[in-house]
């Protein structure tokens, strides 16, 4: 039986997706065309009759300014939205910043699919980045050995699932409606857990920006079923 609704949404466009730049950690801000993405999402929302009971993003910028305009068009301005960086996009590591053709063509198109794609690939590491997110204020609380150097797809999946057991889980359990506003990958991980994906299945995967996925969910918080949610 269906109790409670799951929303997921990517991020508007920011502007290293519009340069095609790895982004990861990287606080990059929406451009026009994401702010107009974000914008439409909660209008999609709205139309469906989806208002959310419960705001779950990343503490990264461009997560956290579509999460305002979403709610804005939902007449939920007023919502709490808890922002944890477990939900943060996937670290790309040594990649964080380049552009994704200039580095395939630097290290091999076919190396650089398998760091993005892959369940398992690994980015070279940025040794010195723990340090450095480490001063700042939004990472304060977290522990120095939680920040990543670089994460595959598989490590995002075990920063993600602890949240998703502790905090979104029970909320749907009560009958809420959720929304995680989140990124490319730390949905991509999210919808292989919940759908049940393969690491070849997963490969597959790309989450849009701007367009939400609808899950329904059963008493114990699993899907029941999901789609897309596009204008008609």
């Amino acid at each position: 039986m269906t109790t409670s609704t799951l929303i997921l949404l990517r991020h508007g466009e920011s502007l290293w997706n519009r340069e095609n730049r790895f982004t990861g950690w990287n606080d990059v801000p929406l451009t026009e065309k994401g702010r107009q993405e974000a914008d439409r999402a909660g209008l999609l929302l709205r139309e469906a009759r989806l208002r959310p009971d419960c705001v779950s993003t990343s503490v990264l910028t461009r997560c956290v300014h579509t999460v305002w305009q979403v709610l804005v068009q939902l007449d939920r301005s007023w919502l709490p939205v808890d922002k944890t960086w477990r939900l943060n996009e996937r670290h790309y590591g040594a990649l964080q910043g380049l552009n994704k053709d200039e580095a395939a063509r630097m290290m091999g198109e076919e190396k650089v699919r398998q760091w993005r794609k892959s369940f398992l690939g690994i980015p070279p590491a940025d040794f010195m980045a723990p340090a450095r997110l480490h001063q700042d204020p939004r990472y304060w609380q977290v522990a120095l050995s939680d920040l990543p150097a670089t994460e595959s797809l598989e490590m995002t999946i075990r920063r993600v699932l602890p949240y998703w057991r502790r905090v979104v889980m029970p909320q749907l359990q009560h009958g809420k409606t959720v929304l995680i506003v989140g990124h490319g990958n730390s949905l991509r991980a999210l919808i292989m857990y919940l759908n049940g994906m393969t690491e070849e299945d997963v490969m597959r995967l790309h989450v849009p920006t701007g367009v939400p996925v609808i899950y329904e969910m059963n008493t114990d918080a699993y899907a029941v079923s999901h789609h897309f949610l596009t204008p008609i």
